[in-house]
């Protein structure tokens, strides 16, 4: 019999103990799985949203614990706006309004002025303008939801709007939302005189990375960003969930090595005369090291393949929750697998450690004494 045959031989004799100790290592990599395409989505669509309109970066407030919390004063906004190395200056207010099954929809509130520079794709109707309070533009996924077309009347937040126009958005917090009167959303929202966020595009040929620096060494209380990796500046859920994330790989670490060391242990126990055998006929303990290690990563990389694929089963199944696929888009970046197998030859190679000496230490004689 091949090495490798002599492996799976030794997996398969207890099937029900193997595949049991797969399906808690399989259940721990699709956590691992489904909370890194989620963490990647949520990056991936506020990255999208940062640069909407074609914006080199957003300001916002400095140290808000979400970035719907951020507030600035318009007067920091015409500021943003009045320096000579920025081309163009959009305010945006976010608005969170509940609505029949979607507790999470996202009104946004624009000057019809500044969204006439924006660059969105209307697909049908036309866009905000300064003399309708109750005009309201639907994106694409917010309009096949509510059912509604241009000229129809949509209720949120307990005022009636018309709809003017139907657009398309490169990011999902805008595609699946809605735009409005930036007076009429800071009136819904009782914060007159405020805005969430200003989206800046910088002048050319200005280095819009000098001009963001400039904008935060003048203006100490607001935050730029220009990418998913300073998000933190004006969000704190990004890091709760790399902590979350990170938390619940080391705990599909831990259980998942006792659950192995326990199957290994139970292995090595059943097969003691075996290993004598194999030790009378020359196999050197590295030799026996090495079988149970193979083992260990054979039965764990294989729970990790079942796993992701759980992951990306149970990652695309939160999307049928309207109040979930409103704003995110599991992305599976290669690091979310890496990191699921990753997750497996960790748990592999530390629930075979104790095991696999126990095995090389066994001496020909004693194993063939064992009862």
């Amino acid at each position: 019999m091949t090495f490798s045959g002599l492996i799976l031989r030794n997996l398969f004799r207890q099937r029900t103990r193997t595949a049991l100790t797969m399906l808690g290592i399989a259940i721990g990599i699709t956590t691992v799985v489904a909370l890194g395409a989620v963490t990647a989505g949520l990056r991936a669509s506020s990255s999208a949203f940062v640069k909407a309109g074609g914006a080199d970066f957003l300001v916002a407030q400095r140290g808000a614990s979400d970035l719907s919390f951020s507030t600035l004063d318009e007067q920091v906004a015409d500021q943003i706006a009045a320096r000579p190395d920025v081309e163009r200056a959009t305010r945006v207010f976010l608005e969170v309004a509940d609505t029949p099954g979607n507790p999470f929809f996202f009104l946004l509130g624009y000057d019809p002025g500044e969204l006439m520079q924006e660059p969105l794709r209307m697909l049908a109707g036309e866009r905000l303008s300064a003399d309708r309070p109750d005009a309201l533009m639907l994106g694409s996924e917010a309009a096949a939801a509510f059912g509604a077309g241009v000229g129809d009347e949509v209720r949120l937040e307990g005022r009636t709007f018309h709809v003017v126009g139907i657009y398309a958005a490169d990011d999902d917090w805008r595609d699946a939302g809605a735009i409005a009167p930036l007076r009429t959303v800071q009136e819904i929202a009782r914060k007159p005189d405020v805005v969430t966020a200003v989206h800046v595009v910088a002048a050319r040929p200005r280095d819009p990375d000098r001009v963001a620096a400039a904008i935060e060494a003048e203006l100490p209380e607001v935050a730029t960003i220009a990418g998913p990796e300073e998000y933190g500046k004006v969000d704190q859920g990004f890091e709760i969930l790399d902590a979350a994330n990170l938390a619940i790989s080391l705990l599909a670490v831990g259980i998942g090595a006792i659950g192995v060391m326990n199957t290994m242990i139970m292995s090595v126990f059943e097969r003691t005369r075996e290993i004598g055998v194999l030790r009378a006929v020359g196999w050197s303990g590295p030799r026996v090291v090495r079988m149970v290690v193979a083992e260990s990563l054979f039965l764990c990389v294989l729970a990790a393949l079942i796993g992701i694929g759980l992951g990306v089963l149970a990652s695309r199944l939160v999307l049928v929750v309207p109040a979930v696929s409103s704003f995110l888009t599991p992305a599976y970046e290669p690091a979310v697998f890496l990191r699921a197998v990753a997750v497996g030859v960790v748990v592999a190679l530390v629930g075979a450690l104790y095991p696999s000496i126990r095995a090389a230490r066994l001496s020909p004689m004693e194993a063939l004494r064992y009862e």
